[in-house]
């Protein structure tokens, strides 16, 4: 009986670190898509804003 509690202990710890680790994975991925989506939007509306000329002050 020891032995099987020490397999499934060893088999437990195993299986939540698999767990873990497709969890960072896949946290780490979607962090990175969204920080590339944010800069795209991000440029997106900084090009779709109208820029005019600066005003020029003419006291010379």
């Amino acid at each position: 009986m020891r032995k099987r509690n020490q397999f499934n202990t060893r088999m437990t710890r195993i299986i939540i670190l698999i767990s873990f680790l497709f969890f960072a994975g896949r946290f780490i991925y979607s962090s990175i898509g969204a920080w590339y989506h944010h800069q795209d939007k991000q440029a997106a509306q900084e090009s779709s804003q109208v820029t005019e000329p600066p005003v020029r002050d003419e006291q010379e």
